[in-house]
């Protein structure tokens, strides 16, 4: 069963999105990944987004450009975390994409990440989880520790 759905409007999405899910491949934490446009297959997508609780989502991860409507319709239709990634645009670079995204109405937030910040929805997807799991918490100080140790190493040769 799977822990967190991990959804694009497009297939141009895919590299930022595989960020999340390399990271929660680490983290041994099960996902399902979907291409569905909010706006060009609105009934696929709300049939998605609705069944998410059902079959087992604890959390989404939603990547939008542009406009960004994914996120804030998931979270519109799904009773637990949306994490919203927004895309670097051509247009605004990624910018519309963000206001889009976090400014949504009172009463249907979504959390949100930087701009192609895949890696970041996959971390704070797995911390949200840890909260009820312990072994997903032991593998997050696991990480912790694993970036903390590359830092002082980078340090340590810089002052050899």
């Amino acid at each position: 069963m799977s822990k967190v759905a991990i959804v694009m409007g497009s297939d141009s999405d895919m590299p930022v999105m595989e960020k999340a899910s390399q990271f929660l491949d680490e983290m041994g934490i099960d996902y399902e990944m979907r291409i569905i446009s909010a706006h060009r297959e609105p009934d696929l997508f709300f049939e998605w987004a609705k069944g998410a609780e059902e079959r087992g989502v604890k959390v989404i991860i939603a990547g939008a450009g542009k406009a960004a409507h994914l996120p804030g319709m998931c979270a519109a239709l799904f009773p637990m975390p949306v994490i919203g990634i927004p895309m670097k645009t051509s247009d605004l670079g990624g910018q519309d994409s963000l206001y889009s995204i976090v400014q949504m109405p009172s009463g249907v937030p979504v959390a949100t990440v930087a701009i192609n910040g895949g890696l970041n929805a996959g971390i704070l997807a797995a911390k949200i989880l840890a909260t009820s799991d312990d072994e997903i918490l032991c593998k997050l100080n696991d990480y912790s520790k694993k970036m903390q140790e590359a830092v002082k190493e980078k340090d340590a040769n810089l002052n050899k």
